[in-house]
């Protein structure tokens, strides 16, 4: 329930950041747009999500976990409403990147706060509950977007979002706090109660507290907080989750979902068939997130990036050379959906499920807040320069250039993951920490979990 409920938050990061493909249209009449200006309006959010990413590291670590969910669900009740009452574009952007304070918070405390609660088992399919949440809140947007595009306007559209924010701060006052950040701040007794209404053996309780308590003995006051990142056995956890965080966000796939009506409109389709097509594009994404939410812990985080990203590469392949054929109707235009969905299919499936798990569970404890913090920076500082070059690209390019761009993208991500990411499904947070201290924290043969390979 309490993973449940926190997830919320990346519903209200799908909506708030997806409903731009929907709103950007008639922001566009409203406020005569040109395309720089449209990527200013639409990356506004993310600049935010860059700073409250940040941010809400070092808050996290000073009120907890569960407090600092409260405090993102309230400014995104806060920046709904702005949004709606911008006057002017330049109010709008101020708006948007208030709410994306509250985006970025949400990606940097959610996550972690899901993972320090989950039993080992079960880690993967509960932290990537955010990641379906995402899904179903993109989802939403691009109905609203098509459904309502003669109904609602834009405004009505954003705030919408202030109610589930709501719902969730008044709900986080009954869920649990983080067993691992009470056993750290307040004491071993109290994180020993919070366990205790979590888990359903007390056996299973009593050897997570003696993990816990083990790792939080061994660590000293060098290896806290920010000077604690800077330590050299920390280092490979660093890059690889730091890493994937840059290829989940450069892959593309942000790019299709804030810009696909657009791009499609620049090729020839009509209004429709873009909403339509973008609608499309979020229903792939929200059950592909699902179906990865509920094998990403047997199939395991690296196997699953391995099998999926190479049907990316081929997807924006094809796609590159539909936009390049000047595709937008008959079976050309069939085909550059198919293309388009294929992507969408292969990316939300596999990096994007590990994307955001992955930093919320390499990272040891006496430094999680703030990695996690540069973490998420790293996903929305990738995201920003998408989405802030995304259109200048498509003008200096064209769009088929642009899918080769990615296509490239893509295939550096395959190299990486294969080099520089081990396995972490099953594996708890201790062992995964211990792993690092000991030096073992690198790829396996036959993709086995870092534990399991010591062991």
């Amino acid at each position: 329930m309490a993973a449940l409920v926190a997830a919320v938050c990346g519903g209200l990061y799908g909506y708030d950041t997806g409903i731009i493909a929907g709103a950007l249209l008639s922001m566009t009449r409203e406020f005569s747009l040109d395309h720089r200006m449209q990527e200013i309006v639409t990356a506004s959010i993310l600049a935010g999500a860059v700073i409250g990413a940040l941010g809400t590291g070092w808050l996290s670590e000073r009120i907890g976990r569960r407090r600092t969910v409260m405090v993102v669900t309230a400014m995104f009740v806060l920046g709904a409403i702005a949004c709606f009452a911008a006057p002017t574009v330049g109010l709008l952007i101020a708006a948007r990147c208030f709410l994306g304070f509250a985006v970025g918070g949400s990606t940097q405390v959610v996550p972690m706060y899901i993972s320090e609660l989950a039993p080992q088992d079960r880690r993967g399919n509960l932290v990537t509950m955010f990641n379906v949440a995402i899904g179903v809140g993109i989802l939403l947007a691009n109905i609203v977007g098509f459904a309502f595009q003669d109904i609602w306007s834009w405004r009505t559209m954003v705030v919408v979002a202030a109610l589930p924010a709501a719902f969730v701060f008044v709900a986080m006052f009954f869920m649990p706090g983080s067993p691992r950040w009470t056993a750290e701040n307040v004491g071993f007794d109290a994180a020993l109660e919070l366990l205790g209404r979590v888990r359903s053996s007390r056996r299973d309780i009593r050897r997570e507290i003696t993990e816990i308590h083990a790792v939080t003995g061994s660590a000293d006051d060098s290896e806290s907080g920010w000077r604690g990142i800077a330590q050299p056995w920390v280092r490979p956890a660093l890059i690889a989750a730091l890493g994937v965080a840059f290829f989940t966000q450069c892959g593309g796939l942000e790019m299709m979902i804030y810009y696909a009506p657009t791009f499609l409109l620049n090729v020839g389709f009509g209004p429709s068939s873009a909403l339509l097509a973008s609608l499309g594009v979020a229903i792939v994404y929200a059950v592909m997130t699902l179906l990865g939410c509920l094998f990403v812990d047997r199939i395991g985080r690296r196997r699953l990036m391995l099998i999926m990203i190479p049907g990316s590469v081929l997807s924006l392949i094809g796609l590159s050379a539909m936009f390049a054929m000047g595709a937008s109707g008959g079976w050309q235009g069939w085909l550059t959906i198919l293309f388009l969905l294929l992507f969408m299919m292969f990316n939300a499936g596999g990096i994007q499920v590990c994307g955001w798990l992955l930093g919320a569970e390499m990272f040891p404890l006496a430094m999680r807040g703030q990695a996690t913090s540069l973490h998420a920076a790293t996903l929305w500082g990738s995201n920003l320069i998408v989405t802030g070059t995304a259109l200048s690209l498509v003008h200096a390019i064209g769009l088929g250039g642009t899918m080769v761009v990615y296509a490239g993208v893509n295939v550096l991500s395959f190299l990486f993951v294969l080099r520089f990411v081990p396995e972490t499904a099953g594996t708890s947070l201790e062992d995964i920490e211990t792993a690092l201290r000991n030096g073992r924290f690198r790829p396996t043969r036959g993709h086995s979990a870092i534990d399991r390979a010591a062991a």
